[in-house]
C-alpha cells in the first residue's frame, strides 16, 4: 500500500472520516473512487493522469452526505477548495484534504490555511499550449476572434457538460434553466451558444482555477477553457486577483456598492 493509501486507511479505521474521495485505476485509466472501507484504501492513486477535479463533489451533499470526508487533491483541486471556502461553500471541520508532494509522500491538511501556505510556493501556471493559444487569439483582430469563436460555438450541442464538470458551478438552479423570464435560449445555435458561454465566463470571472475540467468534458472539443483562463490572466495582471485567495474587496463581479459610479450607463 502506498503512502496515500496508508494515510487514508488510518483515517477510515479511526473513523476520522466516513468517506475518502479519490482515484482508482480503471479499465481506461484513473477514475473517481468513493472509498468507505479501510481495506479498500490500497486502491487509491494520485498521479499526473488524475486530472479530474474531485472538488466538484464537495458541494453535492446528495453524493457525499453530511459526515466528515477526506479528499485526495492535485494542485487545481487544492485551489478550488480555497475558492469554495472563500465563497462560504465548505466547512473546515468537515473536510480533510490529502495530496502527495514531489517525493510521492502523503501530505495531510486539516485547515484551509495550511493549503494556502502549501500553494504559496506553487503558483498557478497555465499549460504552455494554452498560453500559446491565448497569445495567438490575442494577436487576431476583433473580427477574426469573433469568427473563430462563432465557428467553435457552431459545434456546441448545449449539453452543459462544461457546467457539470466545473467545481465552481454549484448553483442549485442555473440561469439557463430559468424560463420566467428566459435569459438564455434553450436551443442550440451559434449565437445562443455564444450567449451561454459569455454568461458562464462572466460568472467565472476571478474564480476560475485553471483546472481544465470544462475542456476535457466537452464532447465536441471546443476550447472553452481558454475563455475563462484568458479572463483569469487579465484579472491577475490588472487587479492582482488570484483564484482561491481571499479578496477583501469581494468577488470580482458579485460585489455591489451603493456608491459605485454608473457613468458607464448611456
Amino acid at each position: 500500500m502506498n503512502n496515500l493509501g496508508r494515510t487514508a486507511a488510518q483515517l477510515l479505521e479511526e473513523k476520522s472520516v466516513a468517506l475518502v474521495l479519490g482515484f482508482e485505476e480503471g479499465s481506461k485509466g484513473p477514475r473517481p473512487f468513493f472509498c468507505r472501507k479501510a481495506e479498500d484504501a490500497g486502491r487509491l492513486i494520485l498521479d499526473e493522469r488524475c486530472n479530474h477535479n474531485l472538488a466538484t463533489y464537495l458541494t453535492k451533499k446528495e453524493l457525499i452526505g453530511t459526515d466528515r470526508v477526506a479528499l485526495t487533491a492535485h494542485l487545481p483541486a487544492l485551489r478550488t477548495i480555497l475558492q469554495l471556502s472563500a465563497e462560504n461553500q465548505l466547512s473546515e471541520d468537515r473536510l480533510i484534504v490529502l495530496t502527495t508532494n514531489e517525493k510521492g509522500e502523503a501530505v495531510r491538511f486539516d485547515r484551509f490555511e495550511e493549503i494556502s501556505q502549501y500553494l504559496a510556493d506553487r503558483p498557478l501556471e497555465l499549460d504552455p499550449s494554452d498560453q500559446k493559444l491565448i497569445a495567438d487569439l490575442r494577436k487576431m483582430t476583433r473580427e477574426e476572434r469573433w469568427n473563430f469563436w462563432m465557428a467553435e460555438m457552431n459545434k456546441c450541442v448545449k449539453c452543459y457538460a462544461c457546467r457539470a464538470a466545473c467545481p465552481l458551478c454549484y448553483c442549485t438552479r442555473c440561469v439557463v434553466e430559468v424560463n420566467c423570464p428566459q435569459w438564455v435560449q434553450s436551443w442550440s445555435a451559434p449565437l445562443t451558444n455564444m450567449e451561454w458561454q459569455i454568461n458562464r465566463v462572466m460568472h467565472m470571472a476571478g474564480r476560475c482555477v485553471g483546472c481544465g475540467a470544462c475542456k476535457r468534458a466537452c464532447p465536441v472539443g471546443i476550447p472553452i477553457h481558454l475563455l475563462t483562463q484568458s479572463m483569469m490572466e487579465d484579472l491577475n495582471n490588472e487587479f492582482g486577483v488570484v483564484p482561491g485567495t481571499p479578496n477583501e474587496a469581494g468577488n470580482v463581479l458579485s460585489t455591489y456598492k451603493v456608491e459605485d459610479k454608473e457613468n458607464f450607463i448611456k
